[in-house]
């Protein structure tokens, strides 16, 4: 080999290695918050409540986007949605319960991302499948911890690998994904990383540490209060991984996207039962009318924020509407990879952010979720339910308190037209699949068209005082055992009537109808640690037997935990026993969701 030659060889190698380390391409994380209601961010300046200085810090470097929208009122969907960059119901992920093959054959921008040399990660809640398959849809490292039981992951809270397996847990599910995603951030600092960081806040079972509890005193529905304590420790989160990119140097390289998943749920009532169940998740849509499981603003306008320091001039309010949809295409944009007009349905917003570009990024948004389809061009929105159809102007009526179809039908037609075009390539086609249901139509009646709510029963008030075995009010329809009975703002505490007696006290309730296999999932608090033991009787069953029964183990701790397991079989369950651990054990919340039919809870 000459001199020349090798020379050239130097060169070529030095010119890699240079453009290695001076790679152009951002990194990307995206937090994803869960029945996150609009009003929730205190940089949207609508309630004074709420604090989170950290994601407003982020605001304030870049954008807050004031309609920004996710793709579906509900979980699932939207979650395809953004992970694919498509419309759901172009793959078949058109709700909850839907199949999930269309996903599994799609590529999420984790693959196509780990397809250029990006290092990609998966936080807290998935809701697309198993949690061990999760690395089967592009992400080298998972960590699925989304509640006090254990999860799927291959690596640890430092960031070091371990095998696919279940990791207990070693910290309250919103701080440990928030930890493991700094770890990560750490280890890969010199290497072109995407986390999707899925808080599962201020998502019910309401679980907030004591310590967030506290930094939200005074008056307030305890809902509430639990809402803002999960909000607070993302945004705890959010101060942790931020702080992180800095340390590093790594501000400037990495875009960050916070969204919503879809809007809170508020039963219409926003009633404050006890416990942190299924009901009001404590989060809020102001001023949005409705809530999730509506495409009106409040079921899917939810948080919206855009940063990255360098490029995108910080402290902006971006008044043109921007999807969920958005980010795998700005990210494959970014990360110089190879795509079809047919792969995303989205836009890249950098241009539309830094400047460059003042047009609107999109011609009109459109939705469709079940029976319900929507179209936004503009300040024009329609807005379908059903047979009913609602026009609303979003620049004077953002609240869509005013149907306006009657008065400007030359614009319903147009939109339903556009509406119409974009619905025959879904799949089914067509501006609705299936019938309005129930609760879809209890809530078009009360949000968008006046009517009065149905009446709940009489309303729960706890009592301080009381002490009895068997609770006199409706909404706890439990019996106590060998103990007592407590009713508080934040549950039931049960006690032993005789701490030295060998019997433990248990709570029990009959008259049930549980199709098996039923999966029972428990928040609660105890100075004690021991086992919670689940005993059942089936309607075969003349009395309780030794074979229908599982333990799991409880924990002593000041801090709220999931407890969770699984009664198999299928006989169908007509009588529970939940045996608890001595001394005073406090029930947040008791969900029982069976194979087919009705979740039993605490209160119903």
């Amino acid at each position: 080999m000459n001199q020349f030659t090798q020379f050239c060889l130097v060169w070529a190698w030095l010119s890699v290695s240079f453009a290695d380390a001076a790679d152009p391409r951002p990194n990307f994380i995206v937090f994803y918050t869960d029945d996150h209601g609009h009003a929730d961010l205190s940089c949207q300046d609508v309630l004074d409540d709420i604090k989170t200085p950290n994601v407003d810090a982020l605001a304030n470097r870049g954008v807050l986007a004031r309609h920004g929208y996710s793709t579906a009122p509900q979980c699932v969907p939207s979650r395809a949605g953004l992970l694919i960059g498509k419309f759901q119901s172009k793959f078949g992920v058109e709700a909850n319960g839907k199949t999930l093959e269309g996903f599994d054959r799609e590529l999420t921008i984790a693959e196509r991302l780990q397809s250029v040399g990006y290092m990609t990660a998966q936080f807290g809640k998935w809701h697309l499948g198993p949690g061990p398959n999760i690395s089967d849809h592009g992400f080298k490292h998972v960590f699925n911890q989304n509640s006090g039981r254990p999860f799927a992951a291959n690596i640890q809270l430092d960031g070091s690998d371990r095998k696919m397996s279940n990791l207990p847990p070693e910290m309250y599910h919103v701080d440990a994904c928030s930890k493991a995603a700094a770890s990560l951030i750490k280890r890969y600092k010199d290497d072109p990383f995407f986390l999707y960081v899925a808080y599962r806040a201020p998502h019910v079972p309401l679980d907030a540490p004591q310590k967030y509890l506290n930094r939200f005193p005074g008056k307030m529905p305890e809902r509430r209060r639990q809402a803002l304590a999960m909000l607070s420790a993302v945004d705890d989160g959010v101060g942790l991984i931020t702080q992180t990119l800095e340390k590093h140097n790594l501000t400037e390289k990495t875009l960050i996207f916070y969204i919503g998943d879809n809007g809170a749920p508020l039963k219409i009532h926003k009633r404050d039962t006890p416990g942190g169940g299924p009901g009001w998740d404590g989060s809020l849509n102001d001023p949005l009318n409705g809530e999730k499981g509506m495409l009106s603003e409040g079921g899917m306008h939810v948080p919206f924020v855009i940063s990255w320091p360098g490029t995108i001039p910080g402290g902006q309010v971006f008044d043109h509407p921007v999807s969920a949809l958005d980010v795998a295409a700005t990210a494959a944009e970014l990360a110089s990879i190879e795509s079809t007009p047919d792969d995303f349905d989205g836009v890249n917003l950098i241009p539309y952010l830094s400047g460059q570009n003042s047009d609107a990024p999109h011609d009109f948004l459109a939705w469709r979720w079940l029976a319900q389809s929507a179209i936004r061009q503009g300040d024009w929105k329609l807005l379908r339910g059903g047979d009913r159809e609602y026009l609303y102007n979003l620049k004077s009526d953002l609240e869509e308190k005013h149907n306006v179809a009657g008065e400007h039908p030359e614009i319903a037609d147009r939109l339903r037209e556009r509406l119409s075009q974009w619905a025959s390539r879904l799949d089914p086609p067509g501006l609705a699949d299936g019938d309005m249901s129930k609760s879809a139509t209890d809530y078009f009646d009360f949000y968008l068209d006046g009517k009065p709510a149905t009446p709940l029963p009489e309303k729960f008030v706890p009592s301080p005082d009381a002490a009895n075995t068997k609770s006199t009010d409706p909404a706890i329809p439990w019996i106590v055992r060998n103990g007592k009975m407590k009713l508080t703002n934040q549950g039931v505490q049960i006690s032993s009537t005789n701490p030295d007696a060998k019997q433990q006290p248990f709570m029990a309730r009959n008259g049930l109808t549980l199709t098996g296999p039923v999966a029972v999932s428990i928040v609660m608090k105890t100075p004690t640690s021991g086992e919670i033991g689940l005993s059942w009787r089936t309607s075969t069953d003349n009395a309780f037997i030794a074979a229908n029964r599982v333990n799991v183990a409880a924990t002593s701790s000041s801090d709220w935990q999931t407890v969770e397991t699984v009664l198999p079989g299928e006989s169908k369950i007509i009588h529970l026993r939940i045996q608890l651990p001595g001394d005073i054990t406090s029930i947040k919340s008791i969900t029982l969701k069976p194979a087919t039919g009705k979740t039993v809870t605490l209160t119903d």
